[in-house]
């Protein structure tokens, strides 16, 4: 029996067009070239953060981030860059009975721009306000406490899989592997991939059938 979901943020619930076309505009490159570059360490199983050095060897990136911000040319999350299925999917679970929280890698910022969404779930956190971010198992003890039950009673649902899948079932988690954005594409039939998620699923929909 399934008590609480935990749902990844990028690529699971938002969409991550805004977040890496803004960083090609700050850094005067085609969003293409970008998008290119970020599917290219994907690939390779590097960090996406990787693309932006690959185009300015050496960039601070925490540092970049800070200049942005102070900009005004910072993080910006609204209604559209919700998946479709987001709001129908958190209501769902809600009303099917289970505790619904939003718990990812993202920043401090992001949390407050998701919480100015007013989803549907009981609980938004980061890992920029936990000090401590995925794969790291720390973050899935945090994560254990917040949803409040029992690890085997926790469903994880994220995109990618070295980062959500394989560190939730190791904290003793159920997890669901979302084919979604790039990670969640190319890796979703990958030999370990599927044999560490206890679903695959194609969209939010999918998790209410689960739960019931």
């Amino acid at each position: 029996m399934i008590e609480t979901v935990v749902l990844d943020v990028g690529e699971t619930i938002t969409r991550d067009d805004r977040y890496w076309a803004s960083w090609a505009d700050w850094l005067g490159v085609p969003r293409h070239t970008l998008s290119a570059l970020v599917g290219a360490v994907v690939a390779q199983g590097q960090d996406n953060a990787e693309a932006l050095r690959l185009l300015r060897p050496g960039i601070d990136v925490t540092a970049e981030y800070r200049e942005r911000e102070a900009a005004g040319c910072g993080e910006r999350l609204d209604e559209t860059d919700l998946y479709d299925d987001v709001r129908p999917a958190l209501t769902a679970l809600r009303e099917a009975g289970v505790r619904v929280v939003v718990a990812g890698n993202q920043t401090a910022r992001a949390a407050d721009l998701l919480r100015a969404l007013d989803l549907p779930v009981d609980l938004i956190v980061t890992s920029g306000e936990w000090g401590v971010a995925k794969p790291r198992p720390e973050f899935f003890q945090r994560v254990i406490e917040v949803a409040e039950a029992p690890a085997d009673r926790i469903l994880y649902v994220g995109d990618h899989p070295a980062n959500d899948v394989h560190p939730a079932k190791a904290a003793g988690l159920r997890t669901a592997h979302i084919r979604r954005g790039p990670w969640g594409c190319l890796w979703a039939d990958a030999p370990e991939t599927v044999a560490a998620a206890d679903w695959r699923i194609n969209g939010l929909m999918d998790l209410v059938s689960i739960v019931r």
